[in-house]
């Protein structure tokens, strides 16, 4: 009895042993939530177009750039500089918003450099002497006009109230130029823009413009440049002068004429860049002899003549008049309507009109180089 009861307990042990198998071995179903798409939007970014106002800013009456209304109407200095071989580089060239050059004695030319912003410069010139005609010039832009010395034939109209100049080598003058030792005088006379401003001061000059003064140029904009389409084809622009024998070169990705003289670039010595200019006006003046001996020339910068208009790339015939001695020089195109230049640096090469037809203009690069 007792082996049947120990049976049927085992029975029972080995099925519920059983039955707890077959129940861990069913898989276990779990719920797996359904995958939610996400949709970025990506974020719209709004294009601000920035328009400059040039708010505070007004155009140059000498460059027709835009600057500083504040700076607008300072009067400019006018810097004699030399422009011999061995006074090369030049100081401070590169930043005079005007340069002239005319032919002086023996086949030399000589520069006058127009600053209007000057009092930052540190070393300008060197600067020499005066010529007669260089005391018209200065007077149409209103400049007060520094050199040292001056040919004989300039004495009367300096002394007179018609100009303000400082003279580098008479009276109280010499106090606002200095000498560089490392060059030879008389190639080593230079002044600073403290010095210009404190000469400005000292003698008593005004130093803006007067209200009612008119631009020297007439200026197109950037968005609407002069690009003289009838004008023929100037790559490269060589001038006369036997001495230093200047050309310039035209750059056509940023539109200026890049300068060269005595056989390589024109460069200013506080910067070490070569010179360049956004325009160039030839302008032919009758000349003479003031005393044969000394080979002194007079050149004719009132009575009117021809020229060439010179930008982009292109240039034209010109012709020029001024009215007398105290008006602006105005230059006209064939229609008779006055030239309009672009905004920038402009060279004015005064040349002898016996001797203009010696100027040659290069339609391209590659026949100046042949």
């Amino acid at each position: 009895m007792k082996r049947k009861v120990i049976a049927a307990v085992l029975i029972a042990v080995g099925l519920l042993a059983c039955a707890g198998c077959k129940k861990t071995e069913e898989p276990v179903t779990q719920a797996v939530p359904e995958a939610t798409e996400q949709v970025v939007v990506p974020e719209t970014e709004t294009q601000v177009e920035v328009v400059d106002t040039h708010e505070g800013e007004v155009r140059s009456f000498y460059t027709g750039q835009w600057i500083n209304e504040k700076k607008a109407y300072n009067r400019p200095v006018a810097v004699m500089t030399e422009n011999t071989h061995v006074t090369l580089p030049q100081y401070g060239v590169s930043k005079a918003d005007v340069i002239y050059e005319c032919p002086v004695e023996g086949g030399i030319t000589r520069m006058m450099a127009i600053y209007q912003n000057y009092k930052s410069l540190e070393k300008v010139g060197n600067v020499r002497s005066c010529r007669l005609y260089y005391v018209y010039l200065a007077k149409e832009f209103e400049a007060a006009y520094f050199h040292a010395g001056e040919s004989k034939y300039a004495l009367d109209i300096l002394n007179s109230s018609y100009i303000d100049n400082v003279d580098g080598i008479t009276g109280k003058g010499g106090a606002f130029y200095y000498r560089d030792n490392s060059r030879k005088a008389p190639h080593n006379l230079y002044t600073t823009g403290e010095k210009l401003a404190s000469a400005m001061k000292d003698y008593g000059f005004d130093t803006k413009l007067s209200e009612d003064y008119e631009s020297h140029y007439q200026f197109t904009t950037e968005e609407e440049p002069n690009l003289l389409e009838d004008g023929e084809k100037a790559a490269v622009v060589k001038m006369y002068y036997v001495d230093a024998k200047p050309w310039f070169v035209y750059n056509k990705k940023n539109g200026l004429y890049y300068r060269y003289e005595f056989g390589e670039k024109q460069v200013d010595g506080l910067t070490g860049k070569q010179l360049a200019v956004k325009n160039i006006i030839i302008q032919n003046c009758n000349s003479s002899l003031k005393n044969p001996k000394n080979g002194t020339l007079d050149i004719d910068v009132l009575s009117g003549g021809t020229g060439k208009f010179i930008t982009n790339g292109r240039a034209i015939d010109i012709t020029w008049k001024r009215k007398s001695q105290k008006d602006i020089t105005r230059y006209y195109d064939a229609k008779g309507e006055e030239i309009v230049l672009n905004p920038g640096k402009t060279w004015v090469e005064i040349c002898e009109s016996s001797k203009a037809s010696q100027n040659v203009i290069y339609h391209t690069k590659e026949e100046f180089d042949k």
